[in-house]
């Protein structure tokens, strides 16, 4: 298997699922603004999505993975099978109790978690209505993590990419057809949360019966694969829970800041996710099963060489996103967002807290390199002890920078938070000798360095100054953003080329 091909066949399929999630976005905006019920939304979404970073794609990922590519491995495809059945009869009983207990207990999730909005009754009791409608979610979404698990240890990496746009494509239908049937148009976005979560799940269903690893659910708390698998997220679960924490920690703050920050928070880091999914999670979807698959086999040298060549694409491709989202912030909020009920405001706000993402860029999409590094060889406890630190880090900034920044601070702190949480991570792997830099690190970082230049210069003399981009019309703005980010991009990719790159040198085959 061409690696650079699955990763870039997985960034593809990441990229639709990016572009109807701005088509989303860029209507949520249009249609809600960005005020009192875009705020309670976020709020009422952000729980359940957080619970799936926490459970489906956090701690049971992290934990299962490498048990089910260790079980394929040695055991077989018939042991593998048998585990995957007893696990899923294990997660959809503690799934559909964590459900439950949600929805009973939505007021006191909404308090805290933004105990700000109980100062308005309205929007407090709008939030816990739409947190019991969406809270369904995590039970669907789990159970879609779990199938894409299975489906990326087979080598089937695009259907688990390419699932999320389902959820995009609901909360366009329910925005554009079902909203104004509502008392209360904004509950039709909860609606569309519960029915995506459904429709994720159905996706893969035959996708899975193709490959022969659709599992009927058996009740075995005792066997020895579950057991490990629940003893792995144990300690996964905690290292998630922190990183999780920070954004409770942030969506809480917010909250107290009035009408505004929260959705200003949210569409910034919707722009900064989409290099962070596109890069990130494509790369560490692709290495970990081969990193697995490594470490099983006992190859030191081969799992050193996958790693090094991971964080070299990784660097290469998040350092020019990382700047061209600091430079265009502006640029970027005010042709996505600047319509309808997003007020130029608005957009003066949202860069503010882009640019501060951006800052963190390279860090967040290195911790998804490094981070499966640990997972691959079950080593759940280091990642965690750094996630702890990387929790003090984050709100010892908070404390530093929001009296400074507002809510552009929160932003900053998280970028903090994870700038730290790589760097750390990256010492541990190369101290613990797992990982071998190879020689001519120095010579490719000052390369991409020069690009860097290249490419801040065009986009710098590209765009102008920010005030022009409120001076024309949308059409023009989306055609000049384009043409900007065209520019930069073949003079950053120009400029490698002409120092030596070539496209031959980031394949691999495993």
């Amino acid at each position: 298997m061409n690696l650079l091909k699955a990763a870039a066949s997985v960034s593809a399929m990441t990229l639709v699922s990016r572009v109807t999630g701005f088509a989303r976005d860029v209507l949520l905006a249009i249609t809600f603004g960005a005020g009192f019920a875009m705020d309670a939304f976020v709020v009422a979404f952000r729980l359940p999505n957080l619970l799936r970073r926490l459970f489906a794609e956090g701690a049971f990922s992290q934990a299962f993975v490498p048990i089910l590519g260790e079980y394929r491995a040695r055991k077989g495809e018939e042991a593998t099978r048998a585990l995957t059945a007893r696990v899923l009869g294990v997660l959809s009983v503690a799934l559909l109790a964590a459900t439950a207990v949600g929805v009973v207990a939505a007021p006191l999730l909404v308090y805290a978690s933004a105990a700000g909005f109980a100062k308005d009754a309205d929007k407090f009791a709008l939030t816990v209505q739409m947190l019991r409608i969406c809270f369904p979610y995590i039970f669907f979404i789990s159970l879609t993590s779990f199938a894409a698990g299975i489906l990326n240890t087979w080598g089937h990496f695009k259907v688990p990419a390419f699932t999320p746009v389902l959820l995009n494509l609901s909360f366009i239908g329910f925005a554009l057809f079902a909203a104004p049937h509502f008392d209360r148009p904004i509950l039709a976005l909860a609606w569309a949360v519960f029915a995506g979560g459904a429709l994720q799940l159905a996706f893969q269903v035959p996708f899975l019966l193709r490959i022969g690893m659709l599992p009927r659910p058996r009740w075995d708390p005792k066997d020895e694969g579950v057991v490990r698998v629940l003893r792995l997220m144990a300690p996964a679960a905690l290292g998630v829970s922190v990183a999780q924490v920070s954004l409770v920690i942030n969506t809480h703050i917010a909250s107290w800041l009035g009408d505004g920050p929260v959705s200003w928070l949210y569409y910034a880091d919707r722009l900064m996710e989409f290099p962070s999914a596109l890069l990130g999670v494509a790369m560490g979807t692709v290495l970990l099963p081969s990193l697995v698959k490594h470490h099983a086999n006992g190859d030191p040298a081969a799992y050193s060489r996958l790693l090094d060549w991971g964080l070299r694409l990784a660097l290469l491709l998040a350092l020019p996103a990382a700047v061209g989202l600091a430079l265009l912030a502006a640029p970027l909020a005010a042709t996505l967002f600047w319509h309808g009920e997003f007020t130029r405001h608005d957009v003066l706000m949202t860069r503010a807290a882009l640019i501060a993402y951006a800052v963190g860029l390279a860090g967040i999409i290195l911790v998804k390199i490094l981070a499966p590094g640990f997972y691959a060889r079950q080593n759940i406890r280091t990642p965690v002890k750094v996630a702890l630190a990387t929790l003090a880090v984050t709100q010892a900034a908070n404390i530093a920078l929001v009296p400074w920044l507002g809510h552009a601070g929160l932003a900053a702190a998280i970028s903090a938070g994870a700038t730290f949480n790589a760097g750390w991570l990256w010492w541990l792997m190369r101290r613990g000798g797992h990982w071998q830099a190879s020689p001519d690190w120095g010579a490719f970082l000052l390369k991409v360095g020069v690009a860097l230049y290249m490419m801040g210069g065009v986009i710098w003399y590209g765009m102008g100054s920010e005030a022009s981009w409120f001076g024309i019309p949308a059409g023009t703005r989306a055609l000049k953003l384009a043409a900007v980010i065209a520019g930069a991009m073949a003079a950053y990719f120009a400029t490698l080329w002409a120092l030596g790159f070539r496209l031959r040198q980031f394949s691999r085959q495993e």
